[in-house]
């Protein structure tokens, strides 16, 4: 595919949509060689179905179906952890501001060669979910369809994760006081920090909604005497949480059962921990949430909500296309703010907030760090399309935490009384002396 005056096609369109030169190097079937030729990250569209992927998804979609089905290929970065290509494409690649008219007459060209295929997806790579319009139509009952997103995302393989996550099989922003810490340091001081604000005390019991593979609950039990019901929708968390806590000798003292939060009968709870859970509900369904938690605590009892926020509600709260489609099917992210409101509406009286996003992008690089160094293993047991998922949203997210586009925040809440009794909330914040 040629212009009039024997230019490739897509080197010509690439060139017309740039406002400087790319920084990396970009070659295609049809002869496109543009950027530097010793450019450390090479890219390289394979055929015309890899073009195509860019052509009927443009962005971060496209690019990711190209690349899952190899027709977008590269070098110069490792598959485990991609962040310099994100790097790269989000901070150093400089595109115009293009108008309508605009992109389609640098785009005519190549769908007039292409003919009326351009615009015809090509055959989307197995693992790939449904859209979300699809789901929404399905009319499938809340509580299974919640099930079916969390076990695309968690019910991956265990061995997987162990890799992934490490000995703590934390799937959570861990707490960093130094770049140099470990990521089993900083997720146990994660645990840490939550049992201090919530001021876990021996015979407390203690509600984990979202308990993943059981840390928060083994923990708490095991550090501060605490009696536990931790709840997942994912049975391979579950399996792996009960023999984890018979390993550790606490039976008797922790419960992970395989449940929806919402199917929890018992009351009267002296805390309840959300770490990782609220990205999941909708933030349509936040009031319902909190006030069903609130439901479970007694009075003067506490709630530590932990998730992923946005920076502000000016942008939509549902994620990118590649997010959805790839990794939380019908997660969404609201603002700080809004969450906030939506616990003080519920009937909590918000404490205190703090941000831990940078300590996220940390995280993010270690888990991408043990991705890499078990890249084969992770290949083998779960295949090459879903390990380079895990590393394009690991290494994607932790520019977004760096970048400041992604927050997480903790939200610590007591269940106030009408009276204003608060549960002996202290006057001042103890927990990180």
């Amino acid at each position: 595919m040629t212009t009039p005056t024997g230019a490739p096609l897509v080197q010509q369109a690439v060139t017309a949509v740039l406002e400087e030169p790319l920084p990396m190097r970009l070659t295609a079937y049809d002869g496109t060689d543009v950027g530097p030729k010793d450019a450390a990250i090479q890219l390289r569209i394979e055929n015309e179905e890899g073009l195509r992927y860019l052509l009927t998804a443009p962005g971060d979609l496209g690019l990711a179906r190209a690349y899952l089905t190899g027709t977008l290929t590269g070098t110069g970065f490792s598959e485990g952890d991609p962040y310099e290509v994100f790097s790269l494409i989000k901070r150093d690649l400089r595109v115009k501001d293009l108008g309508k008219r605009d992109a389609a007459s640098v785009l005519a060209p190549i769908v007039k060669a292409l003919g009326t295929k351009a615009l015809k997806h090509p055959p989307l790579p197995e693992i790939e979910s449904q859209p979300r319009w699809k789901r929404h139509l399905a009319k499938v009952n809340p509580v299974s369809r919640a099930a079916d997103s969390i076990s695309y995302h968690y019910d991956v393989s265990n061995a997987f994760y162990e890799k992934v996550l490490g000995p703590s099989m934390a799937y959570t922003c861990a707490v960093y006081d130094a770049a140099t810490d470990s990521l089993e340091e900083a997720q146990e001081r994660k645990f840490a920090l939550v049992a201090d604000k919530l001021d876990l005390q021996p015979g407390d019991r203690l509600l984990d909604v979202g308990c993943g593979w059981g840390g928060m609950a083994i923990h708490a039990a095991r550090e501060r005497g605490v009696s536990v019901l931790g709840v997942t929708l994912s049975r391979e968390q579950a399996e792996w949480g009960q023999r984890a806590v018979r390993e550790a000798g606490l039976e008797h003292l922790v419960e992970i059962r395989h449940s929806d939060y919402r199917d929890v009968t018992e009351t009267g709870f002296d805390k309840v921990s959300s770490i990782g859970l609220t990205e999941h509900i909708g933030v349509k369904n936040y009031h319902d949430y909190f006030t069903f938690l609130h439901s479970k605590l007694r009075d003067g009892g506490r709630l530590l909500n932990h998730c992923i926020t946005r920076r502000d509600d000016t942008a939509s709260a549902r994620p990118e296309p590649f997010t959805d489609r790839y990794v939380f099917p019908d997660g969404e992210l609201a603002s700080p703010g809004r969450l906030i409101a939506e616990c003080h509406d519920a009937g909590f009286e918000v404490q205190h907030d703090e941000n831990l996003r940078l300590s996220y992008a940390h995280t993010l690089a270690a888990w991408c760090h043990n991705l890499e160094a078990n890249w084969e293993f992770c290949v083998g047991e779960a295949g090459l399309p879903t390990a380079r998922v895990w590393g394009i949203y690991m290494a994607g997210s932790r520019l977004a935490f760096e970048e400041g586009w992604l927050h997480l925040h903790q939200v610590l809440a007591t269940k106030t009384t009408e009276n204003g009794d608060n549960g002996g909330y202290p006057l001042g914040s103890h927990w990180r002396g």
